[in-house]
């Protein structure tokens, strides 16, 4: 219970700390949020009546409490340029950028895990070096650069998958599920990679302990010693790694996203930033903050289930 109070602690912490940041950065940015709505040739009355609408007026410290004490109530503000709440528009988008996220990561894990545990099991034979190179390729190769590739093979040459956009899921799930294969795989590609070679080192590191020696001993084969005690144990670190990557998807899905014209919130920050709409930028920044935080904070209590010395010992 200690072990999971401090966790809370630590994440509403981390959350008070991110939406400073984020809102005193985006206040410290030059140019007048309502010059850039009315444009140049605004005279300075209207941009100053639209300053004290939009709130501009207040000293920042007050500014940040009300944005604040809104959002714990789900208000996140109004959209300068779409004239939209910004919870609605973040909600919007999620439904494409989460699943996508999800996507990935199901992705990733499927491919990665079973390479490093078959890299490990044939530790220094030509199949574990050819796997740990492909490895580090999957690693180097950039996954937009990756993605634009997939659309000449798949979408271009093909033609099995779209180039890009996306059908809504309540029109046809079928379609939407198919816009979201080849960016799914290009973000993979690198967590996948990643993945592989962290299964690797910690199940060879697991496979030299003492408890695999005793399983050995009592009459296990190699691979049933491996899979019924090592798996689990090297699967520690891999957990952490999970949480980053899940993270990592979560918050960076803005390149991939516009390189396949999908309507999520990488493509909607763009959109916000490109107006200066600094009310969107930052819901969806605290947003991804939330999102990413959330994630580490679940990691943390699964790897407290997994390793019950961090239950005990409450560290």
């Amino acid at each position: 219970m200690t072990f999971v109070l401090r966790r809370l602690l630590g994440f509403a912490a981390t959350l008070f700390v991110a939406a400073a940041v984020i809102f005193f950065l985006l206040d410290l940015l030059p140019g007048d949020p309502a010059r850039f709505i009315l444009g140049i040739n605004a005279s300075a009355e209207a941009v100053a009546n639209l300053r004290i609408q939009l709130g501009l007026e207040a000293p920042a410290w007050q500014r940040f409490f009300a944005w604040i004490g809104s959002m714990l109530i789900g208000d996140f503000g109004v959209s300068y340029t779409q004239g939209a709440p910004v919870a609605a528009l973040i909600g919007e988008r999620l439904w494409v950028s989460l699943p996508l996220a999800l996507f990935a990561m199901v992705l990733s894990a499927a491919v990665g895990l079973p390479i490093g545990i078959a890299a490990a099991r044939r530790r220094g034979s030509p199949i574990d070096t050819g796997l740990m190179v492909l490895a580090q390729l999957g690693v180097a190769i950039p996954n937009f650069w990756f993605g634009m590739l997939l659309t000449l093979v798949f979408a271009v040459g093909l033609r099995w998958l779209p180039t890009g956009g996306f059908t809504p899921w309540h029109e046809d799930p079928a379609a939407a599920l198919r816009a979201l294969m080849l960016p799914g795989i290009a973000l993979a590609l690198p967590q996948a990679a990643i993945l592989a070679r962290v299964m690797r080192t910690a199940l060879v590191e697991v496979t030299g302990q003492d408890f695999i020696r005793t399983a050995r001993a009592k009459g296990m084969t190699m691979s049933e010693a491996v899979w019924r005690h090592g798996v689990r144990n090297a699967f520690l670190p891999v957990l952490t790694i999970l949480g980053l990557q899940f993270a990592y998807l979560v918050a960076g899905v803005i390149i991939v996203e516009n390189v396949f014209y999908l309507p999520g919130l990488g493509r909607l920050i763009f959109t916000a930033i490109s107006e200066r709409d600094l009310i969107l930028v930052r819901g969806i920044t605290i947003v991804l903050v939330i999102g990413v935080t959330l994630t580490m904070l679940l990691t943390d209590l699964c790897y407290a289930l997994v390793d019950p010395r961090l239950r005990e010992g409450g560290s």
